[in-house]
């Protein structure tokens, strides 16, 4: 057994399995206290709640609450596990939340024959929590799923695999072009992988002023030409030119973002891109090209990956704490594109100022600067909590 896998698996099971407990907060150590902890006082809140269920805001956790749900139909990058095998990862995201923004959380796996039924599940339990965040939940069905517990529920639902990742890109982005002396309404922007999260990133990229963006998934670029467009990426098809694969659209481009498989970007094809590259290979373990051979290739390439052993990691632990934080702080009824736009552009601003001398710590650096290595803040900066969520509470206010 290799050795990160006896320490992750250590990690899961000591020195009590899982990663997750519940306490209380409040005192119970009398009979007093348990009076109103439980029966007889528990019923004045619960009268509260009847009269006016605005009350449980007040007299509950609700307003904390966060549901971190999922089917376990595409888990991380190992594909369709199932409900219980993803429980590990579900667990994980709680003590993100926990950690980073103070949000309490349930995971809750789901075992559900259709997505209609996974749907009606998350109905029937909403009243509990403030906000719902989907997670590893296979496309098609992640679209539907969501659009119609937004129809559904008056509390923020959000798709982290496709919004969160969408958030960091775009954060990372608007630094990367600056770095590299390009700008998003005139850069060449090319997407390898068109799912959930590469869809997603095109469109909040495209509300941010991109006006240049290709799609290539396994069948090739996605044009208006093609039969098998649905509603989640008809918007980003082409007018047909004649390309059809990714070597026919990476010459000259500025920017590739790759949402989609180890290796899959042949390192001749960043030979052929314009001058001060961008490459974001964000497939996880493994991504699209190692920094190293891109680095190889040419030395104007500025990197980002999803992983934490290179520079420029784009991780979704920058954004779902601090959305949901600041989502829960407003009250919003609802996620919405203002929003997301909001903490990617905290995200970026914040890449921009002094790294305090904790986060240097954090990582066992010297020094660490805005620049080619440094275009997307650590996840342990602790000024994220005040600046993105701050500035998606104050999106939410002005809607």
């Amino acid at each position: 057994m290799d050795d990160l896998k006896k320490r992750a698996l250590d990690y899961h099971q000591f020195p009590i399995p899982g990663k997750l407990s519940v306490e209380s907060s409040k005192p119970c150590e009398t009979q007093d206290d348990l009076s109103l902890a439980y029966t007889p006082g528990v019923a004045a809140p619960v009268r509260e709640i009847h009269d006016n269920p605005e009350n449980a805001y007040k007299y509950t956790n609700k307003g904390n609450l966060v549901a971190v749900i999922t089917d376990g139909t595409a888990v991380l990058g190992l594909g369709n596990m199932g409900p219980l095998a993803s429980k590990p990862v579900m667990e994980g995201k709680a003590v993100l939340f926990k950690h980073f923004s103070g949000i309490d959380v349930f995971d809750i796996e789901i075992n559900a024959k259709t997505p209609d039924d996974f749907i009606q599940t998350v109905v029937n339990i909403a009243p509990t929590f403030g906000g719902i965040n989907l997670e590893d939940i296979a496309a098609p069905h992640c679209f539907y799923i969501e659009n119609e517990l937004k129809k559904r529920l008056d509390i923020p639902v959000f798709h982290d695999d496709q919004h969160g990742t969408a958030v960091i890109v775009a954060g990372a982005l608007l630094n990367a072009l600056e770095v590299q002396g390009k700008t998003l309404p005139t850069a060449k922007i090319v997407f390898l992988g068109a799912g959930a999260a590469g869809c997603s990133c095109a469109k909040l990229l495209k509300l941010m002023g991109a006006t240049n963006i290709t799609m290539v998934d396994r069948t090739g670029v996605l044009d208006t030409n093609r039969k098998e467009l649905h509603d989640n990426n008809r918007e980003l098809a082409i007018q047909s030119t004649g390309a059809k694969t990714l070597a026919d659209v990476m010459p000259q481009a500025d920017v590739f973002i790759g949402v989609s498989a180890k290796n899959a970007l042949d390192p001749a094809l960043v030979k052929e891109m314009a001058k001060n590259p961008i490459i974001f290979a964000l497939a996880n373990p493994d991504p699209e090209i190692l920094p190293s051979v891109a680095h190889g290739i040419r030395d104007d390439v500025l990197m980002a990956t999803g992983r934490s052993d290179f520079p420029n990691q784009v991780n979704n632990a920058l954004c779902f704490p601090y959305l949901f934080r600041g989502a829960l702080d407003a009250k919003a009824t609802k996620i919405t594109e203002k929003m997301k736009m909001a903490a990617a552009y905290a995200l970026s601003e914040l890449a921009r100022e002094p790294v305090p001398a904790d986060v240097l710590k954090a990582y066992n650096l010297k020094a660490l600067a805005f620049g080619k290595d440094y275009i997307i803040p650590k996840p342990f900066d602790k000024r994220l909590l005040d600046k993105v969520a701050g500035a998606v509470a104050k999106a939410a206010g002005a809607e």
